[in-house]
């Protein structure tokens, strides 16, 4: 797997063990509906909250959540209405990011609660 590849994977991992230890409960991590995907769908309370999990090993060319364009926050939007649907929940829904950089034997994680919302 590329290095690339491995930096993402152990980003999610570290995602979602900082969100369990937050209180959340993770329904899914890597949820697939077609061609898209949510990085984590996770409850918190009676809030469903869909995260995108973007790493990094620095932020030489900017953080990393910088990098969710206009065009994964509509994906992560159908993606979330369709597990909603699919499920039949009857909750509110909010969208994450969780911003991570692994280097240099560092973690620094930034979690973006509400970081846009389903009005694209």
């Amino acid at each position: 797997m590329a290095e690339h590849n491995d930096t993402g994977t152990k980003g999610e991992q570290l995602a979602a063990e900082f969100l369990e230890k937050k209180g959340y409960t993770i329904l899914e991590t890597n949820w697939r509906f077609n061609h898209l995907e949510a990085d984590i769908i996770a409850k918190q309370a009676k809030t469903l909250v869909v995260a995108e999990v973007k790493t990094r090993r620095s932020n030489y060319f900017g953080e990393p959540e910088t990098f969710v364009t206009k065009q994964k926050q509509k994906n992560l939007i159908k993606a979330a209405n369709e597990y909603v649907e699919r499920y039949k929940l009857d909750v509110e829904v909010r969208f994450d990011i969780i911003s991570i950089i692994l280097g240099n034997n560092q973690m620094k994680i930034n979690h973006i609660e509400d970081a846009f919302y389903a009005t694209l």
